[in-house]
């Protein structure tokens, strides 16, 4: 596949966790975490996908690498639906994902190496010989010694962690790596390191990225497309350049509002959002931010149906009257 043709489109994805009460623990109700979101994602493109906690970021990459099953939606893999028969092994290869807090993440018995061999031995990759070399090899390419293979994850620092986390996502030399919040959980001073490194991965194995983040700066840094999500549901995709140029939903401006200026000459007007977020589990009809703003046009968001309209070249946005501008 070259780069530039497309490697991952979800279509219409939807997670629906149910919600139980009364005695025998019937469903009562559903908690909408992810909400009819689609999108695609290029060879050697990064995707930033951000939004405020509790949005379904989370949710959205675990049922995109199968650690939560969709209700509903499809989830296509170089043309090829993950979920059909026969398909499920090659794309856990070829999918892979690094997690928020790499503490939580590995397993504090298990020496690096035996980490970082695991995926090896589950796919009956190589010999002992050749794996036991491949995890060197691995550990050298994000920047530490082999000798760390022997070592337990608890005598390394946070960022030693994530790039073990790292090492271990690249052992099946995957095409597309999908990013939790990878440096939120790590010092300011180390994130860029970490950053740096994804970043030259990805130039050297042509790597395609999913980038999960509330840090617009880091999104920025790193992403080529970014997908902006409020209540399990995708409001505006577009360009990195366009979004922080020309945002066109009002939530998008507003989280751009909140990002710091290094200049204090500088003045800009910081939108607050007032309200609390609504609950998934029972959403408001029409627009969601909307409701929230209580927008003078909320009405006809009620009466009306929201589409995905193209604004500009490659700018989508889901149209709105309360929320979208010209």
């Amino acid at each position: 596949m070259k780069d530039g043709e497309e490697l991952l489109k979800v279509k219409d994805l939807r997670v629906h966790f149910p919600v139980r009460g009364g005695v025998f623990r019937k469903a009562i109700g559903a908690c909408k975490a992810v909400d009819g979101v689609g999108f695609s994602l290029k060879k050697g493109q990064t995707l930033g996908l951000v939004g405020e906690s509790g949005c379904g970021k989370s949710t959205l990459a675990k049922a995109i690498v199968q650690l939560v099953a969709p209700t509903s939606g499809q989830v296509c893999f170089q043309g090829f639906n993950s979920n059909e028969k026969g398909g499920g092994k090659q794309f856990c290869k070829s999918v892979q994902m690094v997690f928020q807090d790499p503490a939580e993440s590995l397993n504090s018995r298990m020496t690096v190496g035996s980490i970082i061999q695991e995926p090896l031995e589950i796919h009956h990759i190589g010999s002992i010989p050749e794996r036991s070399l491949r995890v060197q090899q691995l550990l050298e390419q994000v920047g530490l010694p082999p000798s760390s293979a022997t070592r337990y994850p608890f005598e390394f620092s946070g960022g030693q962690r994530q790039r073990i986390g790292i090492a271990r996502a690249l052992a099946l030399q995957p095409e597309l790596l999908v990013l939790d919040e990878p440096v939120s959980a790590l010092d300011v001073s180390v994130q860029s390191q970490v950053l740096n490194l994804l970043m030259d991965l990805q130039r050297d194995l042509g790597l395609s990225y999913l980038l999960i983040a509330h840090d617009l700066a880091v999104v920025r840094h790193i992403s080529d497309v970014i997908a902006v999500m409020y209540l399990g549901k995708i409001v505006e995709l577009a360009p990195a350049n366009q979004i922080f140029s020309h945002p066109r939903h009002a939530y998008t401006k507003a989280l751009l509002s909140a990002i710091p200026i290094a200049d204090p000459s500088v003045k800009r007007e910081k939108i607050i959002i007032p309200g609390d977020i609504p609950s998934p589990i029972n959403p408001p009809p029409g627009c969601a931010f909307g409701h929230r703003v209580s927008a003078p046009n909320y009405d006809q968001s009620i009466s009306g149906e929201m589409k995905w309209i193209e604004k500009d070249q490659d700018h989508w946005v889901l149209d709105c009257p309360c929320c979208t501008s010209n």
